[in-house]
């Protein structure tokens, strides 16, 4: 025998779940029987696809209670586990996002809240301690000579692991129960008529039986093949917790059923939050797929597309052979078709939330807005249903706004939807780049999303109407008849400018989107954003650096006075250190990064020594 101890993060894991969090107790066993229906699904699917000799014949999951003992045993004759994958499954968190769930876990342990997190970070074992002062676990990997293994917890540091030479193929998990205490919640889970309780409410659907004695206690039907109006939201709810291993209902439940040359039926679901995972390349993703009811694929990435990755379910094609491989799918033409369809009613769901319930909508774009703008890169075809259902931060109300109610509200004669990017929402608002656009009651799209940056450059427009950033190319917007031109030729201080500053700009110009501000940077029309630029750099994509336009106000007081200390003395000294404060001034209005702080911070230090 070996005692070893728990990871850190395990540790910290465990004396949440010991100290329960949960005032629900009962998903302990949701979460056991979940886990042993995964362990028989993927036996049979080692059989069929990988040849493994094993005996599916009777593929099941057993519970059996000891009232005098206090004991509870969950047990399947399913894939079971190797010595490594015990410790690498039950010692560890081998997950990233470790500290994020385990700092939402402390948050709602004080709140004293539900903080229903555990399934989605594939730790749901370590729920038994909620109810258990000692677990045990026997497991034999299917295929594999020689012994089992033991693996044994009180849920404090450490655990035990030892060989088991007579244990079976597959898992059995025994609970030693704490004594009942029904003012926390803890009830009798050794009673049989709790157990049935449980079972019939969380757990009716699996398609394996699940057996106490010789009763057989879920119904073991196909959510997804039954009418809707035969199936409670509760049932539905808990299907998607088994399959998406969330603690929390689902935002939206979506059927559906094609019959004729290609038949199919999918069930799907829309999360209420988006997980931890989400923007996380290692992360699963996809669709389970079914075979006329035989469990084939978990994570079927050919059946939705990656901007729709949150997106839960089955989808149970009665037209594919049992023995398709992955490879095969990507070129199924049906498999494509499914595709399509199931990626047409997930849209088309979301734009029926923003009528129906617009509440629903402003939690799913919340949550998945900034997956669901990936597909304006990835599928062209799609561009039109996934704008109409896209909402953006704006200047003109405090509320997101769709592209159909800001072309509502453009002013008379205005042809273009303005926008600007940045990292935050108070960085664009303070851009030197809107002083013009917000003077004149123009209004512009705010976006902060790191691919806001790339899908606004592969979308030509929106319902006609040309998509504009206004820190690219020039501006000229109607002027007020009053507004004066500036006095004096500002064409000799352009060229100096242009001269000192040639190694960081392509052009000076006079500035037509200033209003208060000195200077700003502007970008070609046609070349990549400085942001696009880094983010390129950030994926070891060095590309040649691109010069930007500098634009001055001509009625600043700094530029005009610039302006006539150039022709007083163009040879004066300071005017080269005054072109570089202003050019860095500009740089950091827009949070951009100087090349060299140290040399502005003292050219800024110097000339404000002489003003005092």
């Amino acid at each position: 025998m070996e005692t070893l101890e728990f990871q850190a993060e395990a540790r910290q894991l465990l004396q949440l779940m010991v100290h329960s969090i949960y005032s629900n107790k009962d998903i302990f066993l949701r979460e056991l029987i979940s886990n042993a229906s995964d362990a028989l699904d993927k036996l049979r699917l080692a059989k069929l696809q990988d040849g493994l000799e094993a005996d599916t014949s009777d593929l099941h999951i057993e519970i059996e209670a000891d009232t005098e003992a206090r004991t509870l045993t969950v047990r399947d004759n399913g894939i079971g586990m190797t010595r490594e994958e015990v410790v690498a499954l039950i010692g560890t968190i081998a997950k990233s996002g470790t500290a994020d769930l385990l700092a939402k876990l402390k948050e709602a342990s004080e709140k004293k809240g539900e903080a229903e997190l555990i399934g989605q970070f594939g730790v749901g074992f370590y729920s038994t301690f909620m109810v258990a002062d000692k677990v045990t676990l026997v497991t034999r990997k299917a295929g594999t000579e020689g012994h089992g293994t033991r693996w044994e917890s009180a849920g404090e540091g450490t655990y035990t692991i030892d060989d088991a030479p007579d244990a079976p193929v597959g898992t059995t998990v025994t609970l030693h129960l704490r004594p009942k205490d029904e003012e926390d919640a803890l009830y009798d889970y050794a009673d049989e008529w709790r157990i049935k309780q449980i079972v019939k409410r969380y757990s009716d659907f699996i398609s394996f039986p699940i057996r106490l004695g010789d009763e057989t206690l879920n119904s073991q039907k196909a959510l997804w093949a039954r009418p809707r109006s035969e199936v409670t939201d509760e049932e539905y709810h808990e299907f998607y917790k088994h399959i998406s291993h969330d603690w929390t209902d689902p935002l939206e439940i979506i059927n559906m059923k094609a019959e004729g040359t290609f038949e199919y039926e999918a069930l799907l679901f829309i999360p209420s939050r988006a997980p931890h995972d989400l923007f996380q390349r290692d992360a699963r993703r996809g669709l389970q797929l079914y075979v006329k009811r035989v469990f084939i694929m978990d994570d079927s990435k050919e059946l939705i597309p990656d901007y729709l990755r949150f997106v839960k379910g089955v989808v149970d094609a009665a037209d594919l052979s049992l023995n398709i491989s992955r490879e095969i799918l990507q070129q199924d033409r049906h498999i494509q078709m499914i595709r399509r369809r199931l990626v047409k009613k997930v849209l088309s769901t979301i734009k029926d939330l923003m009528t129906s319930n617009p509440e629903k909508y402003a939690t799913f774009w919340r949550e998945f807005g900034r997956a669901v703008k990936e597909g304006l890169l990835s599928e062209p075809d799609n561009h039109k249903p996934i704008l109409e259902i896209a909402s953006f931060a704006t200047t003109a109300q405090d509320e997101p706004t769709t592209l159909a109610g800001y072309v509502e509200r453009m002013k008379e004669g205005q042809e273009e939807i303005y926008f600007l990017t940045g990292e935050s929402r108070a960085q664009v608002v303070n851009s030197p780049h809107m002083e013009a656009f917000a003077e004149q009651g123009y209004e512009v799209l705010i976006l902060t999303d790191p691919v806001d940056e790339i899908w606004v450059d592969a979308v030509p427009d929106f319902d006609g109407k040309k998509l504009r950033s206004i820190a690219r190319g020039s501006v000229d917007l109607k002027k007020d008849e009053e507004e004066k031109e500036p006095e004096g030729d500002f064409g000799p201080l352009l060229g100096f400018l242009k001269e000192k500053l040639d190694e960081q700009v392509k052009e000076v110009r006079l500035s037509h989107r200033l209003t208060t501000s000195a200077a700003c940077l502007v970008s070609d029309q046609d070349d990549i954003t400085p942001a696009l630029e880094k983010m390129y750099r950030a994926m070891g994509q060095e590309g040649p650096r691109v010069k930007r336009i500098l634009e001055l106000n001509p009625n600043h007081p700094l530029v005009a006075g610039l302006r006539s200390a150039y022709e007083r003395g163009a040879e004066d000294p300071a005017l080269p250190e005054t072109a570089e404060l202003l050019y860095g001034t500009a740089l950091l209005a827009e949070g951009g990064d100087l090349e060299d702080p140290a040399r502005f911070a003292k050219l800024l230090a110097d000339r404000l020594a002489r003003t005092v």
